[in-house]
């Protein structure tokens, strides 16, 4: 072959194809984006900052990789769009340069009670294998091992339609490896009866005291007393055996109730079905603190906890079997399988190391595969949804990242960074939407949006570099290198809260006085045992209010009015003043638009292709009927109220002749949290993290409670918002509360009077407590993790 050069050929490095460099974003205008036109370089890190609800993540998640997955997923034929999700094209003009995106959010995992770590990473799925092919004895094939899968054994006579149609016997059998007492879950539950109803009452009268369930118009409670099992109005104590029986434990049956066929079923598979087949996380509050009340989980007697059947325990590879290996922290299981050495399943050992080891690389050694999903943190939730891309060959792809910090301690995010760093090394395009420092440090390009948040944000204030950034004027450059300073002075102890042997998950036999009556901060590297020592020791009764990370269920009905209980007194106000009914008032009731049923628009499904919605032409997108906007409230319509911003709110209720205290009350709340420029009827689907995030401690603050127990609530905060955060705090102390907070962020460390510091390490390497003291004490002692990065922080 010739090596002689054709004519017109370009030169190396100047291929056409290297032209295409930048992501191009023209035109942006989803959600509070005004207009925002950028180009981010490819292949390298890009940071995004701002305040919390300023439009990063309407940017880069609503924007830049919503609109990479909606074109990928029209690659594919209508036929497989009609099973994928269906994706709007974003408000924006021109998106160009785009590659596959791949999106590692803070999305809390699956709660169902059957996910664990293993089966949501995909491990368990190879040590299935693993066992069923070098187990022994030989129990079966993989499903043998999974606790998801129930033993089925059938036979008898099937036709086959084929030629001559024929009857032939058959018999169908399939191992699985479910405990079948726990059905797979590991725990049992009893229930208490005194918990469900009041057994002096009748049907008629009430008797039931389950949440939802009222005796006059509630459907499941009318199914009980119009079965014909029961007679609704004898009281429950007086039943004969036999309708007690039916009662609690009846069978499922179709009854007759006004006319309409329903299901009937005892009390007790009732309650098993409605509240236990859910993960007590995903549970709302108050459906939480019933189940608390009336169910005691214990320990599976028969599987030990471990949800196996007794076959799958037996199955062993040298001493170990399927449950001991899913029990172990994930690095000493990964040390287990460097040591197996056998040619037949010689790809399965190397796939398992290699997903075993990015699980100790990402600093989630201290896990075990048969941890819940449900119980996991955002932060670990988050890495362990990066597992499977660490090893990953793919390269000019895009990552989008959501905070990858949070939950990390000071000492942890080092190796994160690390991490983004190898992605970017690869060849690939990172966007990281970050609050820390530590981690806008790294950024080869900062993307700043701002300059305030909701309708004062959504503008580019800044784009270049870190050192460019600090030297700017925006609110992210001036607070860049804030740094707390340590109290002079800190509060006295009013009480203690003695915790003794506490023993939850990683904990090592822990005693420890928790100070009442100041700010006490727990920290600790990720996995040393403070959630544990928290929420697993210090009682959740009527005097406590614990703000956790669960997330925020509500529909895009749902809205700050609707979720702070803002709109009961305002529509109780309208209705006071005008006459008439409180329901007239509610867009998801009597007061709806009859033609968008008060959703303020039509939407149009159009199948696989992304669905439509249309401001609704009768209403105007106002979600109300005429005849309920013609009622007014110091000189406002309920539409015009909802379409105030909290700020505009608290004034408008505060005084004159709209003075509505218990309204005031709430919106000064959301005040206090940093929430001002929220609208009271924004739907809660449009919040980001860190609003939710505030919008859930704001409903909190109006609970009745002496000790509030804090988990991370600088998650999603800005650099600016954590000032706020601490004179939030610091109110709640001073007006006699009791505020213990689990974080991680140094302002908090060194604003607190009293430090809990749990370590030295995660997993078996922690459960301890390594230092308890002043913020002073611990910077002057050094003698922790804990210690060497708060000093640095302070500058000591």
């Amino acid at each position: 072959m010739s090596s002689a050069k054709r004519p017109g050929t370009q030169q190396p490095g100047s291929h056409v194809a290297d032209s295409h460099d930048l992501i191009r974003v023209h035109g942006a205008r989803e959600n509070n984006l005004k207009d925002v036109s950028i180009d981010l370089p490819k292949r390298r890190l890009t940071v995004f900052t701002g305040v919390s609800g300023s439009g990063k993540s309407s940017l880069v998640f609503n924007t830049i990789a919503a609109e990479s997955q909606r074109l990928i997923n029209e690659t594919y034929s209508a036929f497989v769009q009609g099973f994928m999700p269906t994706l709007a094209r974003p408000e924006v003009d021109v998106l160009d340069g785009l590659t596959t995106a791949i999106i590692v959010d803070q999305q809390r995992m699956g709660a169902d009670p059957r996910s664990t770590v293993g089966t949501a990473t995909d491990v368990n799925a190879m040590l299935r294998i693993l066992f069923s092919r070098l187990g022994d004895p030989h129990i079966g094939p993989p499903s043998a091992y999974s606790f998801n899968t129930a033993s089925v054994r059938a036979s008898g006579a099937i036709t086959v339609e084929r030629g001559n149609k024929k009857a032939v016997k058959a018999t169908f059998q399939r191992t699985g490896g479910m405990c079948t007492n726990c059905e797979g879950r590991g725990t049992v539950s009893d229930i208490d009866l005194t918990q469900l109803y009041d057994d002096s009452k009748s049907l008629a009268e009430g008797a039931f005291t389950i949440p939802g369930w009222k005796s006059d118009s509630q459907w499941t409670v009318q199914v009980y007393a119009q079965s014909g099992f029961v007679d609704p109005d004898k009281p429950i104590r007086d039943y004969t055996d036999q309708e007690l029986r039916d009662f609690l434990y009846g069978e499922a049956v179709k009854v007759k109730v006004n006319g309409v066929n329903l299901t009937y079923e005892g009390l007790i598979p009732k309650i098993q079905k409605s509240f236990l087949a859910k993960d007590k996380e995903a549970m709302q509050p108050h459906i939480r603190a019933f189940v608390e009340r009336a169910v005691t989980f214990t320990t599976c007697p028969e599987c030990e906890g471990t949800r196996l059947s007794e076959g799958a325990r037996s199955s062993r590879i040298g001493k170990i079997s399927i449950a001991d290996a899913c029990a172990m922290e994930i690095r000493d299981l990964a040390d287990w399988v460097r040591e197996l050495a056998e040619p037949s399943v010689a790809p399965l050992l190397t796939a398992l190391r290699d997903t075993l080891d990015s699980f100790v690389e990402i600093g989630l050694g201290y896990l075990s595969l048969d941890r819940p999903a449900g119980t996991l943190s955002g932060g670990e939730a988050q890495r362990v949804k990066m597992i499977r891309h660490l090893g990953s060959s793919l390269t000019d792809t895009t990552y989008v990242f959501d905070e990858p910090t949070v939950g990390l301690h000071p000492h942890d995010i080092q190796r994160m960074n690390d991490l983004l760093l190898r992605l970017r090394d690869k060849g690939n395009t990172v966007l990281v939407v970050e609050h820390k420092p530590e981690a806008i440090a790294i950024a080869d390009h900062v993307v700043d949006l701002g300059p305030g948040a909701g309708t004062q944000g959504g503008t580019v204030c800044f784009e270049g570099t870190v050192a460019e950034l600090r030297g700017s004027d925006t609110v992210t450059g001036r607070h860049l290198d804030d740094r707390a300073a340590l109290k002079e002075s800190v509060r006295k102890p009013t009480g203690a809260l003695e915790i003794r042997d506490a023993r939850t998950h990683n904990l090592q036999g822990v005693d420890v006085d928790v100070p009442l009556g100041v700010l006490c901060v727990v920290t600790g590297v990720a996995g040393s045992g403070k959630s544990s020592l928290i929420h697993g020791s210090v009682p959740a009764g009527a005097d406590v209010v614990s703000v956790d990370q669960s997330p925020i269920k509500g529909s895009r009905r749902s809205n700050p009015a609707t979720y702070t209980g803002l709109l009961d007194p305002i529509r109780k106000a309208f209705a006071k003043a005008n006459g008439v009914k409180p329901a007239l008032f509610s867009a998801n009731s009597e007061g709806a638009c009859p033609t968008c049923n008060g959703a303020g628009v039509i939407y149009t499904d159009l199948a696989m292709m992304a669905g439509v919605a249309t401001p609704c032409e009768d209403c105007e997108g106002k979600r109300f009927q005429p005849a309920v906007l013609e009622y007014r409230f110091g000189g406002r319509d309920i539409s015009e109220v909802l379409a105030m911003s909290v700020d505009r709110a608290e004034e408008f209720f505060g005084a004159g002749e709209a003075r509505t205290p218990a309204a005031h009350k709430i919106l000064q709340r959301l005040s206090d949290v940093g929430l001002g420029y929220l609208t009271l009827g924004q739907p809660l689907t449009t919040l980001s993290g860190g609003e939710r995030q505030r919008l859930k401690l704001a409903t909190h603050m109006g609970e009745k409670g002496g000790v509030y127990v804090l988990d991370e609530p600088t998650t999603g905060l800005h650099l600016a918002d954590v000032q706020q955060l601490l004179g939030l705090l610091d109110r709640l102390v001073d007006a006699g509360k009791s505020v213990i907070v689990i974080e991680h962020h140094q302002a908090v460390m060194a604003h607190a009077d009293w430090i809990i510091d749990l370590g030295p390490g995660a997993g078996h390497d922690g459960g301890r407590i390594v230092f308890e003291g002043t913020p002073t004490d611990l910077v002057a002692d050094r003698s922790t993790l804990t210690g060497e990065h708060l000093a640095a922080y302070v500058g000591a």
